[in-house]
């Protein structure tokens, strides 16, 4: 397995020890030959304040990272490795007990899907309540008129009435509201957000995106935003990890990884990106699925589905590497052939690469 770089310098970092370090974190469900490893070696901070992505698609590690660091990976059937320390404290070797006062508290996550996240058969008042009994020793008058602040403070209206209120009374917006509320009611320093706008109209997507800016900014919250849309990263996070296959393959300020991504596989993702600015143009997605790859192990994962792939993706393990001359301090990049044009050019690669692609209809 090839280890991280120990550099992981954000330019939006100050320059005391970050908040969270999570250090060549890998996972791995099952055993022997049907070992798969899900997260391979992954390495970043997050200082407070500060909002880094993890970017990639459905099955890319993105989700197992946070579980891994959350301790909510199953009991059985997985090994987890590394370290992901928080203030100094490895939340990966924390005795249960202490771990459960930590989260909630210290470190809180909005999940994917609210509807299955909340207890259908408990009033959402009593569910954002618990929280608040649970970490701050409240009594149940206070914790009561705690949910109902925060059920306001997260833009939902006649907040005591919505406290009787079943999670299926409510709208997906709604529902989405009511699990911020529930992660913030602690004041947490670190909040993991796991594809908190995947199931909500764009309307709603753009005002819980808002509420969670206005949160980082305000209080000084450290933000994990983990997603597959560059939108979002685009209007929300400082630094950006993208992932493939387990493994971070492109690392940079956000600005630098627009206006420059280095990494196929980023610059595919870019050209799938509708314009509005842009002439008609079609769309031309990354070729293939993330199931159409090859072990790290032996060569580059990316291989099967890269536009620039040469010779060498097929034998040697890309490093992950410093880029800094191509952008930012920090710049990190796993690729033996890079591109070297901005924005456009990676869609003149992708849409090259689609094109040669045999069709469903051609294979």
């Amino acid at each position: 397995m090839t280890a991280q770089p120990t550099t992981t310098t954000s330019t939006s970092r100050s320059d005391s020890e970050p908040l969270l370090a999570v250090r060549d974190l890998t996972v791995t469900f099952g055993k022997g030959r049907k070992a798969f490893r899900a997260v391979d070696g992954v390495s970043f901070d997050v200082a407070a304040g500060q909002t880094v992505g993890l970017v990639g698609e459905s099955g890319c590690g993105k989700s197992v990272t946070s579980l891994a660091i959350m301790g909510l990976l199953p009991a059985r059937g997985n090994t987890v490795t590394g370290s992901a320390r928080f203030a100094g404290e490895d939340l990966l070797t924390m005795p249960g007990d202490q771990l459960r006062d930590r989260r909630g508290r210290d470190v809180a996550m909005i999940f994917q899907d609210p509807l299955s996240s909340l207890n259908p058969v408990v009033p959402l008042g009593v569910q954002v309540a618990e929280v608040i009994q649970r970490h701050k020793n409240a009594k149940k008058a206070e914790a009561t008129e705690g949910a109902r602040v925060m059920l306001d403070k997260v833009g939902i209206p006649d907040p005591g009435r919505r406290l009787k209120d079943y999670p299926h009374q409510l709208s997906g917006g709604m529902r989405q509201r009511a699990l911020i509320a529930m992660a913030l009611a602690c004041e947490p320093r670190l909040l993991i957000a796991d594809e908190p706008t995947t199931a909500l109209d764009v309307t709603i997507q753009a005002q819980i995106l808002t509420l969670l800016k206005e949160l980082v900014q305000d209080s000084g919250t450290a933000l994990i935003m983990i997603t597959h849309d560059l939108g979002v990263v685009a209007g929300l996070c400082d630094e950006v990890n993208v992932l493939y296959a387990g493994r971070i393959v492109e690392r940079a300020e956000r600005h630098d990884l627009f206006g420059r991504p280095r990494h196929p596989y980023t610059g595919g993702l870019l050209a799938s990106i509708p314009r509005l600015h842009e002439e008609r143009r079609r769309l031309t997605p990354v070729p293939g699925s993330v199931a159409d790859n090859i072990p790290w192990t032996s060569a580059c994962a990316f291989a099967p589905r890269c536009s620039s792939e040469i010779a060498v993706c097929r034998e040697v393990t890309p490093e992950l590497v410093p880029d800094d001359e191509h952008g930012s301090p920090g710049r990190l990049l796993r690729c033996h052939n890079p591109l070297t044009g901005g924005p456009s050019d990676a869609a003149a690669e992708a849409s090259e690469a689609s094109a040669e692609s045999p069709t469903d209809e051609e294979s």
